[in-house]
């Protein structure tokens, strides 16, 4: 399994840089994306990281995100592409919080 770091930085500026280091793993068997370092996040970048998800998808390969900071777990759910990119939805947050409580 390779793990791609997505680094600190997923502005407008690094979206085409991200685009072309994410296209060298279209094709593997599977992916984990590390996004622990992640503390900027433009919207151009996470249409970047669905079309990659979307793509390896529809091949029927495994991608996963994990080490998700708050930055990009925030931005992720703030446009309502937390389902997309393998993250729990915000009712699954709350439903599990609910559980976890009883």
């Amino acid at each position: 399994m390779n793990t791609v770091s997505l680094g600190e930085a997923l502005g407008i500026e690094a979206s085409a840089e991200l685009k072309e280091r994410l296209a060298a793993h279209l094709t593997d068997p599977a992916v984990v994306l590390d996004g622990g370092a992640v503390r900027r996040v433009h919207t151009a970048a996470m249409q970047v990281l669905c079309a990659f998800f979307r793509s390896r998808g529809a091949q029927g390969l495994r991608t996963e995100l994990r080490g998700c900071s708050d930055a990009l777990r925030d931005a992720a759910r703030l446009l309502g592409l937390s389902g997309q990119l393998g993250l729990p939805t915000q009712d699954e947050v709350k439903k599990q919080t609910v559980e976890n409580a009883a």
